[in-house]
């Protein structure tokens, strides 16, 4: 796969998302969706190692180039849906597979098990489904949401005097990065600030408020069962502390999902883990190995 994109930019219900595009474009129709305060520059070191595919890798809502949500909306998860939805039919693709990392894949899954007819195969990158809430929880996390999207609603996206400086944050987050993997990030998710080089995030800030509704148990069961479709799934051995023993009950129940844990940190997919996962994806993606 050629290993420059091409910047592309799909409208669709008032909304635009910027997207880079690899690949052949008669290939297998395939959408990446990155994952939580990320953009599609997440898939710039994993994209060329896929061949014979059609590969657009999007900034979600709120992210990198892509439109905010409305003061009066929300970033809830399955929100999501629509998006991934709208992109397809921006692009003229009736089915198309799915490759997301975290919370991109979460928001895979509740694609799949909402339309799963539209969706051919997965193949995602440490995250499945969100973790199941209790339904007493709910009037607390519905109070959190709305304070928190006030709170973050009047926030101002982060200065820093250099990009540089954005790049050193960057890679001591939530989860390490190394030092490639942050300046793709960075350069893909920030904007000028004024003279003299400064940047600040151009991430929407209510990203950071929680949802206003969380699935339970039951609803997350039903979503998986629906999603019936073959799904590769890579763990990451050092990623989202307990996301493997979390999972693996719930795969246990559905054969249709086969894992691997490879080597590396929640992003591995931007560092040293991307060779192994293409070697397992690529022929996947293809139709070539169920």
């Amino acid at each position: 796969m050629n290993p420059s994109p091409r910047e592309i930019s799909l409208e669709f219900d008032g909304k635009t998302i910027a997207a880079r595009q690899w690949g052949d474009p008669d290939g297998a129709p395939v959408l990446a969706l990155h994952g939580w305060l990320d953009n599609c520059a997440s898939f710039d070191r994993l994209a060329p190692l896929l061949g014979g595919i059609n590969l657009v890798a999007v900034d979600m809502a709120g992210h990198g180039l892509s439109y905010h949500r409305s003061r009066d909306a929300n970033y809830n998860i399955w929100e999501e849906v629509e998006d991934v939805l709208g992109v397809a039919h921006a692009l003229g693709w009736r089915k198309f597979s799915l490759l997301a990392h975290s919370r991109g894949a979460v928001a895979a899954m509740l694609t799949a098990g909402t339309f799963p007819d539209r969706i051919e195969r997965m193949a995602l990158i440490d995250g499945l489904v969100p973790p199941p809430a209790q339904d007493a929880e709910a009037p607390e996390t519905l109070a959190k949401a709305i304070a928190q999207r006030a709170r973050y609603g009047a926030r101002k996206p982060r200065h820093f005097d250099t990009i540089e400086e954005a790049v050193e944050a960057r890679k001591n987050g939530m989860f390490r990065l190394s030092d490639d993997a942050a300046q793709r990030l960075v350069e893909r998710g920030t904007h000028a600030a004024g003279d003299g080089g400064a940047v600040v995030w151009s991430n929407d800030p209510r990203l950071m408020a929680t949802s206003t509704v969380k699935l339970n148990n039951a609803q997350v069961q039903a979503f998986l069962d629906r999603a019936a479709m073959p799904v590769r799934l890579v763990l990451a051995e050092a990623g989202i502390v307990d996301i493997i023993a979390r999972l693996r009950p719930l795969l246990d129940d559905h054969p249709n999902i086969a894992v691997r844990e490879l080597p590396g940190g929640h992003h591995l997919h931007m560092e040293d883990g991307a060779e192994a996962i293409a070697e397992w994806f690529g022929p996947f993606l293809r139709g070539e190995a169920e």
